[in-house]
């Protein structure tokens, strides 16, 4: 059995309750404190640090009796980030201490800033964290902690995308609790996007449920798209890339045009992507986005929800642009007239329906926009 230390975000109960499959009554927790330590905030990552600081004091919760099984979840779930556990001396509540292991990160591995406050992280982060952390812990035994650490990035945009999910209002008409019911939730695959699959049933329109039926999405979480366009030279700008699913299809042409696109965030709003995104793809800077739509592309088999905008640019004024290539991003950009835009699209000569998607509603509004101008 061992005794751990925790001074981070596993100091949020529900957490640790998760990670270790098991209530908070069938654990032995007491909080503790860790002097001449402090726990900081990584910079720009939702989670701290804990640091070796004279005159500091770390809190935490001393965790007691922890079961092999125990600390092969924590070691899965805190292992892949590059930490490790090392002994230390903590002070109880009564004056007395304990001896404890503390999960340390590899010297220099992150930059730190401010004291770490967790209550502000569990308003913040909280409920994503927990959201990300189921989906870690589903595999748990089927893959390593350093596999899963490559791809958490995507981990955490599926949760916050999930989160927005569950905060858009209802139909009014249908109520989830009675009118969907889930029989059984897998996991099934996991990389930078994941593949999920459910037995379910759902109330049919004469009132009874259906069969239960097994169903499948592939899990991409939320994205941007922005269709930049020039309204003083009525011009529009837009990229060209490989892109792999069409080409895994079968496609014959898997380089596909396309608006500026890109997944949001944590933290992050649609608008503040398209506008990073444009820079990155692109070379260009929107002065202003107009909405055009919030829709799901494949709702039979894409989970992905996307936000769609027209970017009123200056395209004569492009810098850089050609995507990131630490991120396998190999871009070229293409400025045409809104004349040769719809005669593509007239032509059926574009594969991407967000494109199509802008460009009909930019043939809507385009009177309105080349009045306004920049």
């Amino acid at each position: 059995m061992a005794d751990l230390f925790f001074f981070g975000t596993l100091r949020h109960r529900p957490l640790l309750e998760l990670v270790l499959g098991r209530s908070g009554a069938a654990l032995k927790v007491q909080e503790a404190t860790l002097a001449g330590h402090g726990v900081y905030q990584v910079v720009d990552q939702p989670f701290p640090a804990i640091e070796t600081r004279d005159g500091a004091i770390a809190e935490g919760l001393l965790v007691q009796d922890l079961s092999p099984q125990d600390l092969d979840a924590l070691n899965f779930y805190e292992g892949g980030f590059g930490y490790a556990l090392k002994p230390v001396s903590v002070q109880l509540k009564d004056g007395s201490s304990a001896t404890a292991e503390v999960y340390f990160p590899e010297p220099g591995l992150w930059e730190t800033a401010e004291s770490w406050d967790l209550d502000a992280w569990v308003r913040q982060w909280g409920a994503l964290s927990l959201r990300a952390a189921e989906e870690v812990m589903a595999y748990h035994g089927r893959m390593t902690a350093e596999e899963v650490a490559r791809v958490f990035p995507s981990i955490r945009r599926r949760a916050a995308a999930w989160l927005e999910g569950q905060a858009r209002p209802g139909d009014g008409v249908h109520d989830l609790a009675k009118d969907v019911i889930v029989h059984q939730h897998n996991r099934a695959h996991l990389n930078f996007f994941a593949m999920e699959e459910m037995d379910l049933q759902y109330r049919r329109y004469d009132g009874s449920m259906s069969p239960v039926m097994n169903r499948s999405a592939a899990m991409a979480g939320h994205a941007a798209v922005v269709l930049p366009y020039d309204p003083v030279r009525d011009q529009v700008l837009l990229v060209e890339q490989f892109r792999a699913p069409p080409f895994i299809m079968g496609d014959a042409h898997p380089w596909m045009w396309e608006p500026v696109a890109g997944v949001i965030d944590p933290g992050e709003t649609a608008e503040e992507t398209a506008i990073r995104e444009a820079e990155e793809e692109a070379g260009v800077t929107v002065l202003r986005l107009e909405p055009v739509a919030q829709v799901y592309p494949s709702s039979g088999a894409l989970a992905e929800f996307i936000h769609v905008f027209i970017g009123i640019a200056d395209l004569s004024d492009i810098k850089g642009g050609g995507g990131v290539a630490g991120e396998g991003e190999d871009i070229r950009s293409e400025i045409l007239s809104y004349d040769a835009l719809m005669k593509g699209v007239d032509a059926q000569i574009y594969q991407d329906m967000p494109l199509v998607t802008a460009a009909l509603w930019l043939a809507r509004h385009r009177g309105r926009l080349r009045h306004k101008g920049y």
